[in-house]
């Protein structure tokens, strides 16, 4: 077991696998249920798209994605937690939903709840495809800004920084006019786009119907304080208390995530060991160009656990 002050992160998007957690499930009937809630909730055939299907695009309509990567995260943990008594939590955006779950904020249910939500009302919030995305990829953090914003007073529409992952790779979100004005700029500066295959401009205020729609549910739900701090996306700071992160929650959609400051500030309060609990190892192979940036020079203790065997291994 680990002995470090330790942060679980949960990974969101992008981290979707073929035949994700069904290993948990079929060795622990509390996993497999949580499965069925999460299906009976959504009303989709989660298992079957995941464990049975090799649809790419059906595993990426974020309709089935929500709800299906928080029960492998949620579960995960689950399996993990007697092993490991964590100092904080923080998840990257849908990732959020997951660590206010193992925090104890939200239940499970309640949590499936809403991302089946967030999930329908984010595929819906754009029926006319006037959103875009896109990665930026070799430029810094000022850089990206600067670029953004002269992409969007070119223009006169919408765009900023919606994902500061690491110190050299950023997420552009807003109009499709603003996200292809900025493409040139970033090539000027030596850098590399990447539009994104997304069905809307997330984390942009783009979202705010569906952000509006989303906070009448979370406004419906019991927010309980959290066992450990959960590190908000919108800020990048530790949260301690119940109401706080429902106000926050209530925001995300529409704001930034802030996951470059997230690990920079767990590292200023104390943390040394970042496991990630969920598929692919995404947001693990994040924290060493963040900490590098700080910059850190001391050992710390980077792993995923994306698997029934991972955790079995993990010690």
């Amino acid at each position: 077991m680990s002995t470090l002050p330790t942060a679980i992160l949960f990974p969101g998007q992008g981290s979707q696998e073929p035949g994700m957690g069904r290993d948990i499930a079929e060795a622990s009937n509390d996993a497999m249920e949580l499965w069925k809630k999460a299906e009976r909730i959504s009303g989709l055939p989660l298992r079957a798209v995941y464990w049975e299907s090799e649809d790419a695009a059906l595993m990426a309509d974020t309709r089935h994605l929500q709800p299906a990567l928080t029960v492998v995260d949620v579960t995960l943990w689950q399996a993990l937690a007697s092993k490991l008594t964590p100092t904080c939590a923080a998840g990257h955006s849908l990732g959020e939903y997951s660590a206010l779950a193992a925090a104890g904020v939200l239940s499970p249910e309640a949590t499936l709840e809403l991302v089946s939500l967030r999930g329908k009302l984010m595929a819906e919030a754009d029926p006319d495809g006037r959103g875009a995305m896109a990665a930026i990829l070799k430029l810094n953090r000022e850089t990206v800004a600067e670029i953004a914003s002269a992409a969007a007073e070119a223009t006169g529409e919408t765009l900023i920084v919606a994902n500061h992952n690491t110190p050299a790779q950023f997420v552009i979100s807003g109009t499709k006019a603003a996200v292809e004005a900025a493409l040139p700029l970033v090539k000027e500066k030596k850098g590399r786009a990447v539009p994104l295959p997304v069905s809307g401009a997330f984390h942009s205020p783009l979202m705010q119907t569906a952000a509006k729609e989303l906070a009448k549910a979370l406004k419906g739900m019991t927010w309980s304080r959290p066992r450990f701090p959960v590190y908000s996306n919108v800020t990048g700071k530790a949260v301690t208390d119940g109401e706080s992160l429902h106000e926050l929650a209530a925001v995300q959609m529409v704001s930034s995530v802030l996951w470059i400051d997230t690990i920079a500030n767990q590292w200023r309060d104390g943390v040394r060991s970042w496991i990630e609990v969920g598929p692919k190892g995404t947001l693990s192979r994040m924290v060493k160009p963040i900490l590098d940036a700080v910059p850190v020079e001391e050992e710390v203790d980077i792993r995923a656990v994306g698997s029934l065997e991972a955790v079995r291994e993990f010690a």
